[in-house]
């Protein structure tokens, strides 16, 4: 079974940065592509950035371009998200979550993600 761990939450003013680390224990064989969402206090949970497996694609929320950058480490069980100029309405809890597929598509959806890291909450005060 994939376990997702997420790490790198805070409290931070806003205008200033995180980054957000999520490490896939016993990952999939043979590849995944992986992503960042999040959910505020009495939100739906919302796509915020995602890479394919070989890291050749990235998409980003509307709300977080140009601020956010995903990434993945070298042995590519682990995934990064450097979050800069953070503004209030960033905070939220953040999980991590993949997707059993190694192709190029990038995936937003969370409804085609197979597995969630539990979450680490950002919380942006003004």
């Amino acid at each position: 079974q994939v376990q997702l761990v997420e790490s790198g939450g805070g409290s931070v003013q806003a205008g200033g940065s995180l980054r957000l680390s999520c490490t896939a224990s016993r990952p999939p064989f043979g590849g995944y592509s992986m992503g960042w969402f999040r959910q505020a206090p009495g939100k739906e949970r919302e796509f915020v950035a995602a890479i394919s497996w070989s890291g050749g694609s990235t998409s980003y929320a509307d709300s977080v371009k140009g601020r956010f950058t995903i990434s993945k480490g070298n042995a590519k069980n682990t995934l990064y998200l450097q979050m800069n100029s953070l503004k209030p309405e960033d905070t939220a809890v953040y999980n991590c979550a993949l997707k059993d597929y190694s192709g190029s598509y990038v995936y937003t959806d969370p409804k085609d993600m197979d597995y969630w890291g539990k979450g680490t909450l950002v919380a942006v005060s003004s």
